[in-house]
């Protein structure tokens, strides 16, 4: 017999990432009925990234595989989990409506916004015409496709050079492109890209357009921000990492979010609409790594348990 599916809940989560699991891992275990509603497979970026080595506990660990432990973790007290992606969230005096693609409506009188964040976009000439066509925002992804290849990395930060380390497994060659003048990535990852013989950092250089053959990248256009003189590459693909904006139009309506559109929240979690939390990457916050989420995630479920307490 098939069962019946079920629409209403004390808590929804949007978003299945490091994050909302936690949040349903202590929401659960307070007994709260939880779902996870998430437009994609549970773990979020975790499925993205190759190799983690900066989460307390593992010392290192396949983004997948670490996604799959907390996810059996965050179910195991009864949490649910459900595919959908969030088009619309009304209040109804204690209840949140969400609304999915889907045309179904949920309900829940304590809503945990866990929706994170995307790759930004470099807004340049050729990089949505050559999308999976040697642009890419994953290395994990797509680095396979690329062996023997020249490829081309544009940003500075850790998950620039990380997944620039990743890339040379399969690339020749691997040409950082730095817009400042130094790097932002920890340096232990600096220390280690700099000592391999695949990798080249490239500084004060812009990417100004991406070009090809419209079958695939061949090359990109480049800008030195010290000198003003502008250059191309040769480059068989252009892996994108400079920065991320939050994924969170389906609350703008709410007057939670701040002109960026990051989710504004106390010490708390908590937003100034009662009953609606936010944690992980789509806070406005300092640091957005594993161990922050999760530790978001742990003080959101105890709060939306003290949320209910008080309801009674």
């Amino acid at each position: 017999m098939t069962e019946e599916k079920q629409f209403n809940y004390d808590v929804i989560i949007i978003g299945a990432g490091p994050a909302g699991m936690t949040t349903a891992l202590y929401a659960s275990r307070a007994n709260l009925s939880v779902l996870m509603l998430d437009r994609g497979i549970y773990g979020g970026n975790l499925n993205n990234t190759a190799t983690i080595e900066n989460y307390t506990g593992f010392p290192s660990v396949q983004g997948p595989d670490l996604a799959k432990q907390m996810y059996d973790g965050a179910t195991q007290f009864g949490a649910k989990y459900a595919y959908g992606t969030v088009e619309k969230v009304e209040l109804d005096g204690n209840l949140k409506k969400i609304t999915t693609d889907m045309g179904e409506t949920y309900t829940a009188k304590a809503l945990v916004i866990a929706s994170g964040s995307e790759q930004k976009k470099l807004g340049v000439a050729g990089e949505q015409e050559y999308g999976g066509k040697g642009v890419s925002y994953c290395a994990v992804c797509d680095g396979a496709f690329f062996k023997g290849k020249h490829l081309v990395v544009v940003g500075g930060g850790d998950s620039a050079v990380e997944e620039g380390m990743y890339l040379t497994q399969f690339a020749d060659k691997v040409s950082v492109l730095v817009r400042k003048d130094h790097l932002r990535s920890a340096a232990v990852a600096q220390d280690k890209a700099k000592k391999n013989d695949k990798m080249e950092f490239i500084f004060n250089t812009s990417v100004t357009a991406i070009e090809g053959d419209d079958q695939k990248v061949t090359k990109v256009k480049t800008h030195n921000n010290a000198t003003g003189e502008d250059g191309e590459m040769q480059a068989d693909g252009v892996f994108i990492y400079v920065g991320n904006v939050p994924m969170t139009a389906p609350f703008a309506d709410l007057g939670i979010l701040d002109d960026q559109g990051w989710v504004i929240t106390d010490d708390h979690m908590a937003t100034k609409v009662p009953g609606i939390f936010a944690v992980g990457d789509v806070r406005e916050t300092l640091l957005r790594q594993i161990a922050t989420a999760v530790g978001d995630g742990a003080l959101a479920g105890q709060e939306v348990f003290k949320y209910f307490d008080n309801l009674k």
